[in-house]
C-alpha cells in the first residue's frame, strides 16, 4: 500500500521555534511517537507514512498551532496529552481557548479537552451542574478555578467546598487531633486545588475570615447557601438524602457543582449521584456532564488504567466481583 503524504502549513502568526519547542523538543517527542516520517522545511511540515498515523501526527500538529494561536507555549504534558488523545481516537473538536484563570505560576488554567469545554460551559450556563468520570478529567480542579475566577470577579461572595466523611476502617473518634486535624486528609485533595491558584497566606487569611469555607457535608445541614459557588466533592459516597439535602441548601444568586466518579465509591447500594441523575434529569438549569478516559489530563499511564479496569469491570474480570461469583 502506498505510503500516504500531507502537507501542512504553519500560520505566520505562529513561531515555529516555539512550535517545535526548544532545540525541537517537541518535534522530536512527535516522532518518536509514531513510525511516520516527519520533516519541516520553514513554515511547511511534511508527513509521510501509514495513513491512520499519518492523520494522528497532523491531529497532534493541529491542536499545538491552536495552542500557540491562543497564546500559549506548549509543554511536553500538552503533547503526551494530544498523543494520547490521537492514539485512543478521540474526537478532533477543538477544546474551548477561553481562559478560566491563571494558576500562581502564570499557568493559564483553560479546558484542554472537547469534554473540559462542555463540563465549563455547563458551568456557566447552569445553577447546578453534575460533572461525572474518571479519575484524572479535571473535575474537581476546573470547578475550584471557576469558583475562584467568580470570586475575585465579586460575582459571588464566598466559596465552599465541601466532601462527604466516609471512613475507611477507622473511625474519627479513634483518630488522635482536634476535630480540624482529623477531617484535614479528606479536605486535603481541596487544598491542593486551592494552593495551586491562591497564595497559601492569602487562602489561609480568606479561611480565616469565612470567604472561604471547607466543611464535611454533614456540616451543611439547615443552612442556607446565598452569594456562594459550593463544590461537593467525591459526591459518588453520598447517599440519596444526604443529595437531597445538600441540593436544598442552595440559596439565591449561587452555583453549585457537585463531582463524582462512580468507579471510586465507598458505599454499598444507590448512592447520592445516582438518585439524583434519575429524579433530576429533566429540570431546567440543572445539567449532567460526562467525562471519559478521552478527557484525562494527567499521566498518559492513568487513561490506560482507567481503561484497563473499565474493561475488567464489563467482562467481570474485576477484584470483588470475581470473588463474588
Amino acid at each position: 500500500m502506498e505510503p500516504t503524504q500531507i502537507r501542512l502549513t504553519i500560520p505566520d502568526s505562529v513561531n515555529p521555534l516555539v512550535l517545535m519547542g526548544p532545540a525541537d523538543a517537541l518535534l522530536r517527542r512527535i516522532e518518536s511517537a509514531f513510525s511516520a516520517i516527519v520533516t519541516v522545511r520553514g513554515s511547511q511540515v511534511s508527513v509521510v507514512g501509514p495513513a491512520d498515523e499519518v492523520d494522528q501526527v497532523v491531529s497532534v500538529f493541529s491542536h499545538l498551532i491552536g495552542l500557540v494561536e491562543a497564546g500559549e507555549t506548549p509543554t511536553a504534558k500538552d503533547v503526551d496529552l494530544l498523543l494520547g488523545r490521537a492514539r485512543r481516537g478521540a474526537e478532533n473538536a477543538e477544546p474551548g481557548r477561553g481562559e478560566v484563570i491563571q494558576t500562581l505560576r502564570g499557568r493559564s488554567i483553560r479546558p484542554k479537552t472537547p469534554g473540559q469545554s462542555r463540563y465549563i460551559d455547563a458551568i456557566k450556563n447552569n445553577t447546578i451542574t453534575f460533572g461525572l468520570g474518571p479519575a484524572g478529567t479535571g473535575k474537581t480542579y476546573l470547578a475550584m478555578a471557576m469558583a475562584v475566577a467568580a470570586l475575585k470577579r465579586h460575582e459571588i461572595a464566598r466559596i465552599v467546598l465541601a466532601r462527604p466523611v466516609v471512613e475507611a476502617g477507622e473511625s474519627l473518634g479513634y483518630l488522635p487531633g482536634t476535630l480540624e486535624e482529623k477531617l484535614d486528609p479528606y479536605m486535603r485533595p481541596l487544598y491542593d486545588a486551592l494552593f495551586d491558584m491562591v497564595e497559601a497566606e492569602r487562602a489561609q487569611t480568606l479561611v480565616e475570615q469565612g470567604v472561604i469555607e471547607v466543611a464535611p457535608l454533614a456540616f451543611m445541614r439547615g443552612r442556607t447557601m446565598n452569594d456562594a459557588f459550593v463544590i461537593l466533592d467525591e459526591a459518588q459516597n453520598t447517599t440519596p438524602d444526604q443529595m437531597k439535602m445538600f441540593l436544598t441548601r442552595l440559596g439565591f444568586n449561587s452555583k453549585f457543582v457537585i463531582t463524582g466518579d462512580s468507579s471510586q465509591r465507598d458505599l454499598l447500594g444507590e448512592n447520592g449521584v445516582d438518585v439524583a441523575r434519575r429524579v433530576l434529569a429533566d429540570v431546567d438549569d440543572i445539567a449532567f456532564v460526562d467525562l471519559r478516559g478521552d478527557d484525562i489530563v494527567r499521566h498518559s499511564l492513568v487513561a490506560a488504567i482507567v481503561d484497563a479496569y473499565q474493561s475488567a469491570d464489563q467482562s467481570g474480570r474485576a477484584v470483588g466481583k470475581t470473588q463474588a461469583q
